[in-house]
């Protein structure tokens, strides 16, 4: 356990009948229009963190492969131009950027990368506008954490926070023999690093692997794959994962153990905050059908189902909300009878009141396919994220206008 799996088609040329044109950022969008094809080495391939953009309509965002292999991060201009401003090497500098980036007010983009570095246990890095990188910090696993896979939240000071899927205590170790359970982490601008929880795994959770946010108060709020006291519907893992809250002076609180099918949902992925203030996110299992699900966490501490996914779906990405309410996010699977029968995913849209609805449906025959991460949304509300397959075969950026 500790990494969702990512399904990869690998659709490629031949099997592309109308492959869409890719459209600059400045035309307005038209449902779901394909904005750049990644082309494999040396270019990136297969990315699979949510896009950022900056006030000049430029995007920029990860691949988990390309460049060398090790991975790369990417800007895409406002006219749909792409330019690699690094690829990773593995050592030292990181390898496999899984999570996405922020950015600072002098244009200089922050990442994690899953592995690499000096211990071949990840990354904190950073890449400034010319495309200069250097790491941060570089993780060595037990005692101060091990393989990031998740994206950075970043303060008015400059630091940053993050998780690591494995490293902390050694009381968790995963099928592919990693060990420990998992860290929340700060890293200063300078690169000091501390470890600000390390799980206990069982009730306490384990495995986070999903981006922190962070309130007004400096609270951290996050979610783990598994874990959690309640008892969870699938005997076959420890626990149905947690959503926590880690106060500015260090204080863990659980603030929700997940129970899986059919009353809860089962391994949340984040969250964010929606109307009310209340917090909002997903779960790639569980629900009423089994298929994942969009949760709510009232301030007062109760949680619901918001909305149940009813077929092929693994909401994997998290969400985005809009000024009505209207959350947004995408599904690996679902959407059709491509891509295996189990189709080529989605982006959907839920409403204030708990209405779903799909906005696209990916085909590997037209466009990209397989969105693994969430999405980005701009002042006029257009959608932007990225599909890890189909378009030239290593994935797409693309837009949509709800």
């Amino acid at each position: 356990m500790g990494v969702q799996k990512l399904r990869i088609w690998g659709c490629g040329n031949s099997t592309l009948a109308a492959a869409l044109v890719a459209t600059a950022l400045a035309i307005p969008v038209v449902a779901q229009t394909t904005i750049y094809n990644f082309k494999g080495d040396p270019d990136g391939a297969i990315p699979t963190a949510p896009l950022i953009r900056d006030s000049e309509g430029n995007l920029y965002g990860t691949t988990e492969t390309g460049g060398i292999d090790d991975g790369t991060v990417f800007k895409i201009s406002s006219s749909g131009e792409e330019t690699i401003l690094h690829t990773f090497t593995g050592s030292p500098d990181g390898a496999s950027p899984w999570g996405g980036l922020v950015r600072d007010q002098s244009g200089t983009l922050y990442g994690t990368t899953g592995y690499g570095g000096e211990h071949n246990a990840g990354t904190v890095f950073k890449v400034t506008e010319a495309g200069e990188e250097s790491v941060l910090y570089s993780f060595r696993g037990v005692p101060d954490g091990a393989v990031p896979i998740a994206g950075l939240v970043l303060d008015s000071d400059d630091n940053l926070y993050g998780v690591t899927l494995f490293g902390g205590t050694e009381n968790c170790t995963s099928e592919s023999g990693q060990k420990g359970c998992g860290t929340v982490f700060s890293t200063s601008a300078s690169g000091a690093e501390s470890v600000l929880h390390s799980f206990a795994g069982g009730s306490d959770g384990q495995w986070p692997n999903s981006p922190l946010i962070r309130d007004s108060s400096g609270n951290l709020y996050g979610t783990t794959e598994q874990g959690g006291p309640a008892k969870c519907s699938d005997s076959s893992v420890v626990g149905c994962g947690t959503l926590f809250k880690l106060a500015s002076d260090g204080t863990k609180t659980m603030l929700h153990s997940f129970s899986g099918y059919p009353t809860d949902g089962e391994d949340p992925q984040g969250v964010i905050f929606g109307p009310g203030g209340n917090l909002f996110g997903t779960t790639v299992q569980g629900g009423a059908y089994g298929s994942g699900s969009v949760f709510k966490l009232s301030l007062s501490g109760a949680e619901s189902l918001f909305y149940s996914f009813t077929e092929f779906s693994n909401p994997n990405g998290g969400l985005v909300v809009d000024g009505a309410g209207r959350l947004f996010g995408t599904t690996q699977e679902g959407g059709g009878t491509e891509c295996a029968g189990e189709g080529c995913g989605t982006v959907f849209e839920v409403t204030s009141v708990g209405q779903g609805k799909t906005l696209v449906s990916f085909s590997e025959f037209a466009g990209g396919c397989v969105p693994f991460s969430g999405l980005t949304r701009d002042s006029a509300g257009y959608l932007y994220g990225t599909t890890t397959d189909c378009g030239d075969g290593w994935g797409t950026v693309f837009g949509v206008k709800p």
